[in-house]
Order: C-alpha cells, then sequence, then structure tokens
C-alpha cells in the first residue's frame, strides 16, 4: 500500500479531529461547530474558505501556479437523528444525535488531504475541497449548487467517496453507470367511510381498500417492470384506527420507491396512482396520492470512473479494487453533482468492526447502526487517494 509519509505523520491529530466531530454530531442545515472547526483548520493552513453555500457548508480553495483547471473533491459533514449505543470516549455528547454513517471520518480524511495539498503543491491548477451539509435527506448538494457552488468554484470535475462497512480495510470499490439508487416517497390516503365495526355494511371501509392497494402494488414490480430493471417498492408505514369497534374514515399507506433510472421510477409512479385510484374506486372510496422525488440515481460518468480505477490502483494494488462493485439501493445527494459535472463517487472498505474501541456497542458496526464507528485506520488511507486524485487529474493533460 503506498500511502503519503506526511499524511501517515499526520494521523494522530486527524484522528483527534474525527473523534472531536463524532463525539459533537449535527444535524442537516445544523452543523455549525462541524463546520466552524473545519473553516479553522483550513484557515489554519493557509486555504482561504468560502462559508454559507447550502446554510452550513464550508468549500476551502488550494491553489498552485497558473493552470486554469480545477478539480472538485467532496465530503459529507452531517449526522443522524438517532440514539449511540457505544459509550467509549467520543461518543455522541448530543442526546438523540450520532454519526453513524461515517461523515466524521469523511471530513476529517478530507481535511488530511486538503492539510498536504497546502503543504505540498505539487500540482498546477486549484483544488476545491467542498465540505457539505445535510446528505442525509436534506439535498444539501443541490443547496449549495442552488447557492451558486459552481459558479463561484468552477470545477471540471467532481469526485466523492464513502466508506463501507464489511468490506476489507483499504479497499476500493466503484462501478461505472449507475451506482446507487434515487431515492422516492409515497404518501396515499385512502378516504373511506367511518362506521361502527359491528355494523360494516353502512361505512365504506379504508382498511380493506388500503390492504388491496398494497398487495397489487407488488404487481408493478413483477409483472409490469421489466426483469432486466433492478427497483424496489417498499411500504414502511400503514396507519389506520384508533379503536377496536370503530371502522375509520381514512387509512395511509407510506414508503419508499428505488430505482436506477428515471423511466423505471416514472413507470412505478404512474402504475402504483393508477392502481391506487381505481382499487379505491371499486370500493367507493377515493384517495389522496402523494408521491416525493428525493434525490436521482447516482450515475458515474465512465472516463472519470476509469481515471479513480487508476488511481485507487497505483495505493493499494489491484487485488483490492473492485472496478464492478455491486450497487446499492441506498441512495446519495452526490447524485446531483454528478448530474452537473462529470465525476465519480467511490466506496472505501471500513472493515467488520473489530476496529471499535472498548465501550461499542452490542449491534454490528453497519451504516446507520446504533454500533457503528469509523475506522481510524481509513484515514491515510482517504486522505492519500484524494491527494494523488487531484495531483494526478490536474497533471492529466486530457481529463
Amino acid at each position: 500500500m503506498q500511502l503519503i509519509d506526511p499524511i501517515l505523520q499526520f494521523h494522530t491529530e486527524l484522528q483527534q479531529i474525527r473523534r472531536d466531530i463524532h463525539a459533537h454530531p449535527e444535524l442537516s442545515f445544523e452543523e455549525h461547530r462541524t463546520s466552524d472547526v473545519v473553516a479553522r483548520k483550513l484557515q489554519e493552513w493557509g486555504i482561504p474558505v468560502i462559508r454559507g453555500l447550502g446554510t452550513t457548508g464550508v468549500v476551502g480553495i488550494i491553489k498552485n501556479g497558473h493552470s486554469q483547471r480545477a478539480i472538485g473533491l467532496r465530503a459529507d459533514i452531517d449526522a443522524l437523528p438517532m440514539q449511540e449505543f457505544n459509550t467509549f470516549a467520543h461518543a455522541s455528547k448530543n442526546e438523540g444525535k450520532m454519526h453513524a454513517c461515517g461523515h466524521d471520518g469523511h471530513t476529517a480524511m478530507l481535511l488530511g488531504a486538503a492539510h498536504y495539498l497546502s503543504q505540498h503543491k505539487e500540482f498546477d491548477g486549484t483544488v476545491y475541497v467542498i465540505f457539505q451539509p445535510a446528505e442525509e435527506g436534506g439535498g444539501g448538494a443541490k443547496r449549495m449548487m442552488d447557492d451558486g457552488l459552481f459558479e463561484q468554484c468552477p470545477m471540471e470535475a467532481v469526485f466523492g467517496m464513502h466508506n463501507w462497512p464489511g468490506a476489507a480495510v483499504g479497499s476500493f470499490g466503484v462501478t461505472s453507470g449507475p451506482m446507487m439508487a434515487s431515492s422516492n416517497e409515497f404518501d396515499v390516503v385512502v378516504k373511506g367511510k367511518g362506521a361502527h365495526a359491528a355494523q360494516p355494511h353502512k361505512g365504506i371501509d379504508p382498511i380493506m381498500v388500503a390492504v388491496q392497494i398494497a398487495q397489487s402494488w407488488q404487481t408493478i414490480i413483477t409483472r409490469n417492470k421489466s426483469p432486466l430493471d433492478t427497483a424496489v417498492l417498499s411500504i414502511t408505514q400503514i396507519h389506520a384506527g384508533s379503536a377496536t369497534n370503530v371502522i375509520p374514515d381514512e387509512a395511509s399507506l407510506i414508503g419508499t420507491v428505488r430505482g436506477f433510472t428515471t423511466s423505471v421510477v416514472d413507470l412505478l409512479e404512474n402504475r402504483m396512482r393508477a392502481i391506487a385510484e381505481h382499487t379505491a374506486a371499486a370500493f367507493d372510496a377515493s384517495v389522496e396520492f402523494s408521491f416525493k422525488r428525493n434525490y436521482p440515481p447516482l450515475i458515474n460518468h465512465a472516463r472519470e470512473t476509469a481515471f479513480a480505477v487508476d488511481v485507487m490502483r497505483s495505493i493499494v494494488g489491484d487485488e483490492r479494487v473492485d472496478a464492478q462493485v455491486e450497487p446499492t439501493m441506498g441512495a446519495e445527494d452526490f447524485a446531483f453533482m454528478l448530474q452537473a459535472k462529470p465525476g465519480c463517487y467511490v466506496f472505501l472498505g471500513n472493515g467488520d468492526g473489530e476496529h471499535r474501541d472498548m465501550g461499542h456497542g452490542l449491534g454490528p458496526c453497519n451504516l446507520h447502526n446504533p454500533s457503528y464507528d469509523f475506522n481510524d485506520d481509513l484515514l491515510p488511507i482517504g486522505a492519500t487517494y484524494w491527494v494523488r486524485l487531484a495531483e494526478a487529474y490536474l497533471k492529466n493533460t486530457s481529463p
């Protein structure tokens, strides 16, 4: 493994930064302390910063030479609204908030790269280090873009990275094309007619209608969608009624739809709406149908993916890079950036959880799990990747 010596020597400080951020998690668009930590570190290292994009976003600007070429490197900084089970020294001090997805580690890795790049300017051009708020459902990437990220920081390409539990420490995974699914949510209210449960014939039971809709929706996946396309339709909540002897007026179905292409999501939305409306009509009920598109599918660009694979292999070797990793139905708002700029998003193996300090929770070290903790052994690996990626990209005369 070809890691950068000065970054290895900086490992202890990066770990301290990471654990400090982990102990003080902040939710989407509330990352004021985290932003202050990031901005202060960048400024200590002589890096100019832009603040306020996407409310709490921070961008560091690292320039060298005379080239007008530029690359963007992005990390997310927000935490999740969940209670941490870990009791080690750097566990969350903020009740009901936790860095359970490793954004603390992503932030520290990019800071490590920024520190090295500011001290060893072996490139010609500009590296924008982007610390983005509100990845966890807030769409912070789009908010930064709407606030002028790419206008104030013109860059040719943008790259992202996420730790991946279960994959070997220091291994990389990526694929060209669809890497993560789109995230969409639905909220359907079936409107019936309330009645006494002992006299159901005097009402219109919205629960039975909701059950029929729920069952019929699954035929969209098995009978309307091509078997070659991947999609998920999951009903995660059903709400109705408040008493055992009352047929309620309404019942609701709430859940998520995931897919890798817009056309598949279009199909699911249209069929879901038609089935819900016609099923309700068959029972003399009605529906209010709401379908919200949150994040688009994350699509890696072929040229930038091939470039990133070459950089990864130069650091960890061919055997530790899976260039055709299985895509995931999870979603990522970095997808918005990849719609606007060419780029690539990669996974970095976080191990199986054995790295956790004494006092970790009993659960597995999975993303969004209350016993999760980022593996600090990744800090120099991720920082080295960022540095070598930026240096190589800006040296490449044909990006």
